[in-house]
């Protein structure tokens, strides 16, 4: 369904959820009620109820924060000073908050638990540059768990570039516009993405975080099939044969990243995440079946400082001998995360 255009989604779509969120909240216990009731008839414990009880929650942090976000803007003169450095902080602060808000919601109704292997790297308590955070992309909600470490564990602040479809959420729609961040339209991939991450990276400054998933979806075993055959049919044989042995992960895609860290100001350290525990709820039909998931998510982040980042030339090569790193660890860890 195509997205709908800017003044539609401001004037109707996020009325409407606040409006929804209001009436729905004035007969909240009758509907807890019911949830509860229907649980009794499928299997799962308390199946509907937890997936009604996070969808409410999750509605709710959208139409509390279209709300502040309207106030923020009457007080920005409407609109006028949104991108000046004080009303840039409050909006990073809204969204870690609603981030934080949605990730413990998350986390207490479906049983998932997040844990960090190894000591987390640390840059010192003194920033001078930005950071490039390049992770693996794999199951519902690892862009959210991401973006809210980094925003609520390491302070700070987010920019990611993103699917066009993700403005249907109205809240994700009006702070994600606000803040430093690219929606791509649907069919409107290669350069346009690269056009949005140099311009992302180019604008860092020493509080940023840019959030890249070098493989580009999530990972499925046709994807990596598709961007193995893809390699060999556009002349690389070498790194078809290196993507080949990929079990866990799809082939990066050197072209953004070497984009992001010849843009990036001052250079930038670069932090890799690999992730285990969420790839096996891929489809709706995975999650349902799942709930409550009683997950545990290893994490594990390894760190590049940018002196140690090889040149142009080498780059491809080195993405490639991280991505094997990553994939190996989470071959590892996969036996001990569900």
């Amino acid at each position: 369904m195509p997205l709908p255009p800017k003044w539609v989604r401001r004037t109707l779509i996020a009325p409407a959820i606040v409006i929804g969120v209001g009436a729905a909240l004035l007969t909240l216990p009758v509907w807890l009620i019911a949830a509860a009731f229907l649980s009794r008839y499928v299997p799962g414990p308390w199946r509907i109820l937890r997936i009604f009880w996070f969808l409410f929650l999750y509605l709710l942090v959208d139409a509390a924060a279209l709300v502040v976000m309207f106030i923020l803007w009457v007080a920005s003169g409407f609109g006028w000073k949104l991108r000046s450095p004080g009303f840039q902080r409050m909006h990073y602060r809204l969204l870690g908050l609603m981030l934080g808000l949605v990730i413990r919601t998350a986390k207490r109704t479906f049983r998932l638990t997040v844990e960090v292997v190894g000591a987390p790297p640390t840059t010192g308590s003194i920033r001078t540059r930005p950071i490039l955070v390049l992770s693996r992309h794999a199951g519902p909600g690892d862009s959210m768990l991401l973006m809210d470490a980094l925003c609520n564990v390491y302070h700070r602040d987010p920019r990611i570039v993103l699917k066009e479809f993700l403005q249907w959420d109205p809240a994700v729609d009006v702070i994600l516009n606000r803040l430093p961040a690219s929606f791509i339209p649907a069919g409107r991939g290669g350069d346009a993405v690269i056009d949005a991450i140099d311009e992302l990276a180019r604008t860092m400054g020493i509080d940023d975080a840019f959030v890249i998933f070098p493989e580009g979806a999530n990972y499925s075993v046709g994807r990596a099939e598709r961007a193995i055959q893809k390699l060999r049919e556009s002349g690389r044989p070498d790194l078809a044969e290196r993507a080949a042995m990929l079990e866990q992960t799809l082939p990066p895609k050197p072209r953004g990243v070497m984009t992001a860290l010849a843009a990036a100001p001052l250079g930038s350290d670069v932090f890799f995440v690999g992730h285990a525990g969420l790839e096996g709820f891929v489809t709706a039909g995975d999650i349902w079946r799942a709930i409550p998931m009683d997950t545990r998510v290893a994490v594990k982040i390894w760190h590049h400082s940018a002196e140690s980042i090889p040149g142009p030339d080498e780059q491809e090569a080195w993405l490639y001998d991280r991505w094997a790193e990553i994939d190996e660890w989470i071959g590892g860890h996969l036996t001990g995360t569900g």
